[in-house]
């Protein structure tokens, strides 16, 4: 249920339609909203450990490494130390531990081969759990809203659970007109295998969650393990937030806690230049003007055999400085080897991409095939200016959309 990001063609593209926060900051959230969660302490030093464990109210800690990724419990260090969430039976262990996660980078499954640096560990009480279960809200275009879904399985892979056990997994879409009453709460908490007096606290949580998402601008909230402890609370162990960018001017304290070092560097750089980018994992870059037409550049490279490395649409309005970044951010990917511009001009001018590739070429210099198609609005004035600069010899010219993906592909095969 995981927001994935994007890494193939077809899929809905935006620089980041969801702000995802770390799981500390899901929990402050939870704590002004009066939900039971698994209390902690944000540290990002050693020498902050031992004072943190003071104020909680277990003898035995865990330990969570805070990445924007899942997987961190099967995770391991570029050092080589192993798993992003550990049990610590003493201050000490809790202090080692820490000292081994800050600073280094986690891989999981969800973080690549590249990894995640920590520079914040969240120190949270040791919990007794005696039932795991999952919950979440999620706003789907299924349902025109939000959707509860939940399962008893809790504590493990819910991906997993929907694939293999999917009589497993419950879902309860949520009228907006009406919203989450106590009473559907309920129905649902019984649904996932909640008895008295846990049901209750479970609805109780569901409400208050409920009233968060939609107070906040959430387009996700997860809590994976949501449990039920022996001494009578329902606690939400373990949770992921992500809230929707376009009301970033409302959520200015969350929007503010948005971790820019976990997100890719091109991307960060492309969003402050103001284009639309997206890296993927081929290596043929793409600079095109319009979402379909970039995601039609993609498909053509694909259909010729390549791989494309991004997704890149400079909009209608680019000024030839921003076209001048776009290109920076394609040649700052080690992973490109062509780049393929493909311009029709209507609203964005051939002669305004054709100034911001020769300014970036002089400022970047070309060291890879360059394949370009210009059509449209001021397309023989382009041509003229790129023929006329000093990189014509390493400008290749195309006559369509085939033409051009098919000599792209032909220039970067084998590299």
């Amino acid at each position: 249920m995981l927001r994935r990001a994007l890494r193939s063609t077809g899929s809905a593209f935006a620089q980041r339609r969801h702000l995802n926060v770390h799981e500390f900051v899901g929990k402050q959230l939870m704590g002004v909203y009066g939900i039971d969660h698994q209390r902690g302490f944000v540290v990002k030093s050693t020498s902050e450990v031992a004072a943190v464990t003071e104020k909680l109210p277990t003898k035995n800690y865990i330990v969570k490494a805070q990445v924007l990724a899942g997987g961190r419990g099967k995770g391991t260090f570029n050092t080589g130390f192993k798993g992003g969430v550990k049990f610590a039976k003493t201050k000490d262990d809790a202090v080692e531990y820490t000292s081994k996660m800050l600073g280094n980078t986690l891989i999981t499954h969800q973080t690549g081969a590249a990894g995640q640096k920590v520079s914040k560990v969240f120190i949270a009480e040791c919990l007794d759990i005696q039932k795991e279960y999952y919950f979440a809200i999620l706003l789907q275009r299924k349902y025109g809203g939000p959707v509860l879904i939940g399962s008893p399985r809790g504590g493990v892979d819910i991906e997993t659970v929907a694939k293999e056990n999917p009589e497993d997994i419950f879902t309860q879409p949520v009228p907006l007109s009406k919203g989450l009453t106590k009473e559907d709460a309920l129905t649902f908490a019984t649904k996932l295998g909640f008895k008295a007096p846990y049901a209750e606290k479970a609805a109780d949580s569901m409400v208050k969650l409920y009233k968060l998402m939609m107070d906040k601008d959430s387009t996700m909230i997860e809590i994976n393990p949501f449990v039920e402890t022996p001494d009578g609370r329902v606690v939400c162990i373990d949770a992921k937030f992500n809230f929707d960018d376009s009301a970033s001017f409302r959520q200015k304290e969350i929007f503010a806690q948005r971790d820019i070092e976990q997100e890719d560097a091109k991307e960060v750089a492309a969003e402050a230049a103001g284009l639309n980018y997206i890296a993927l994992d081929g290596n043929i870059a793409c600079l095109v003007n319009g979402a379909g037409l970039a995601m039609a550049t993609m498909d053509i490279i694909q259909l010729h055999g390549g791989s494309p490395a991004n997704f890149l649409d400079v909009g209608g309005g680019a000024t030839a400085e921003q076209v001048t970044a776009a290109f920076k951010i394609i040649m700052s990917d080690p992973n490109v080897k062509g780049i393929l511009i493909n311009i029709f001009g209507g609203i964005m001018r051939c002669d305004t991409i054709a100034a911001g590739v020769i300014q970036a070429a002089r400022e970047t210099g070309i060291n890879l095939p360059v394949v370009v198609r210009l059509a449209g609005t001021n397309q023989e004035k382009g041509a003229e200016l790129l023929r006329n600069s000093e990189f014509s010899s390493k400008l290749i010219s195309a006559s369509d959309l085939d033409d051009a993906a098919g000599k792209i592909v032909a220039l970067c095969k084998g590299k």
